[in-house]
């Protein structure tokens, strides 16, 4: 079943139309990748979000006119706020929704969903799961109000309070259980890059803004066959493959991860710290970055960010330009000299150009470091 869904914005007046667009583009693309139709699009400038439904009720009924004002094969049964929503706001914003029988979400919901969509392993399950309940849990306050009043009252001790003891108790259980499991997944790849250190095996980590062209880079110098797809966090497991150095005739290792986006949770992060020890672990970084993407600059920073609040800001760094085939016109001179300090390369995974150029980047950077490289086989 295809959702038919409406996106809502709520952003400061200051942010420019640009950033605003772009915004709301990036959770169509999200949608999309869900599997849903955008029927309606609104952005809200607000200087604070509403205290109650974060949008305002007059904008939330203006929205819902709209959509009764829809053809039938139109209308939509969800609503998603590109923001995140404290559990009061989407507990009354979905009460005044549910009469228009329209489901609503917060932003953290829709990449919730993805990720469960695209989850294949054991271990990302459960990160996601995880991820959820940190996320869900206290919105158990919605439905203990709601069992309250069906009890008789808010003032009342009766079966909303009852249900949400349970509830907090079945969670918390729930969340110590899966944290208990994925300590064996922790072990088991603390374990793996132990072997490498005393192999002297160095490991390259990619990184990126999802959709930068990750996996289409890790196949072109890997051939590791990996899935790609013009979709937002196609990847979450980490993959890892053998890269040949030529002068050296070495290989090390390439792994490549789940890719970063503005507004990440911190719940999430902590939820797949096991998968990004890849990154804080590694002995290089390719920032992996879309020159086609007019925004490019800004998504730099949210990786760079996110890269910070891992401890791994400070890891040497390739910054690689991917997509140049998409973007001929780009000026790869003002490029280098803005970011020279990373050693930019710019290349196309999809038409494997300039990657001669990249591995000879990362093979006389490792040897820099000084340390035995593994012989390939």
């Amino acid at each position: 079943m295809i959702n038919k869904t409406i996106l809502v914005d709520v952003i400061p007046p200051d942010i420019s139309k640009e950033e605003s667009l772009q915004r709301l583009s990036e959770l169509e693309s999200l949608v999309k990748t869900y599997g849903g139709i955008v029927v309606i699009k609104v952005i809200q400038k607000r200087g604070i979000p509403d205290y109650k439904t974060y949008i305002g009720s007059g904008k939330i009924q203006e929205v819902l006119i709209e959509n009764r004002l829809n053809d039938k094969k139109d209308k939509a049964s969800l609503l998603i706020i590109n923001n995140l929503l404290k559990p009061t706001q989407i507990y009354n914003l979905g009460e005044i929704c549910k009469k228009e029988g329209i489901e609503v979400w917060d932003r953290i919901d829709l990449i919730l969903k993805i990720f469960d969509k695209h989850a294949k392993s054991v271990e990302a399950k459960l990160q996601i799961e995880l991820a959820a309940i940190r996320h869900m849990g206290p919105r158990i306050y919605g439905l203990g109000l709601e069992l309250t009043r069906q009890a008789g009252g808010i003032g009342t001790r009766g079966i909303g309070e009852t249900n949400i003891q349970i509830m907090k108790r079945h969670l918390k259980r729930r969340e110590q259980k899966i944290r208990e499991k994925l300590k064996h997944y922790d072990l088991v790849q603390a374990n793996h890059r132990r072997q490498r250190r005393n192999k002297d095996l160095k490991t390259v980590s990619l990184v990126g803004y999802t959709n930068a062209g990750k996996s289409t880079l890790l196949n072109a110098l890997t051939k590791k066959g990996v899935y790609v797809a013009d979709k937002l966090f196609a990847t979450l497991e980490t993959t890892v493959g053998q890269l040949y150095l030529p002068e050296s005739e070495k290989i090390t290792l390439l792994s490549d991860t789940i890719g970063f986006i503005q507004d990440l949770p911190p719940d999430l992060i902590d939820a797949f710290k096991s998968t990004l020890s890849e990154i804080i672990d590694a002995d290089i970084l390719l920032h992996v970055i879309d020159i086609s993407d007019p925004l490019f600059k800004s998504k730099i920073t949210v990786v760079e960010n996110i890269l910070s609040d891992l401890g791994a800001s400070n890891k040497l760094k390739i910054y690689v330009f991917n997509k140049t085939d998409l973007n001929p016109e780009a000026d790869i001179k003002k490029i280098t000299n803005t970011y020279n300090e990373f050693s930019p390369v710019f290349v196309s995974s999809e038409k494997k150009q300039g990657l001669s150029e990249l591995i000879l980047k990362i093979e006389r950077i490792i040897c820099s470091l000084g340390e035995t490289l593994t012989p390939s086989s």
